[in-house]
């Protein structure tokens, strides 16, 4: 399945979600909830997946996560906050360069139109030859 198809099936599952659980809940409760969701539709989902950093050719474990991890394809990142400031985009984007991939989803699920809070983010410099190492 390609990056595209299972964003539909996120998407779909993210205003789902929104319908039936209203803002003002913790972060966690929306992770949690969205990742069963997900996996309820037959997708593969990881949690608080660790994310390696390299730094002079030096693995650091400095506690990047990701939130979620879908069919090691597209990245999940939520938040529950009442403006998204930019650190939330690049963190987003930092992800997709360090992992090697090419879709990820800022969500946030703390407003009244999940549909005007929901980023799509394109890593351009993505490459189907190398592997992803999480």
């Amino acid at each position: 399945m390609q990056e595209n198809e299972i964003a539909k099936i996120i998407v779909q599952t993210v205003f789902d979600l929104h319908k039936s659980i209203e803002p003002g809940l913790l972060e966690s409760v929306y992770k949690n909830s969205l990742a069963y969701d997900i996996r309820e539709k037959g997708l593969i989902v990881e949690t608080e997946v660790p994310v390696p950093f390299i730094y002079k050719e030096v693995k650091q474990d400095v506690g990047f996560r990701l939130d979620l991890l879908v069919e090691k394809k597209v990245i999940l990142e939520i938040k529950a906050q009442e403006l998204l400031a930019p650190v939330h985009y690049a963190q987003l984007l930092t992800y997709l360069k360090l992992i090697n991939l090419k879709l990820g989803l800022l969500i946030n699920f703390n407003v009244a139109l999940i549909k005007e809070n929901l980023f799509p983010y394109y890593y351009q410099s993505y490459s189907h030859n190398q592997e992803v190492h999480i």
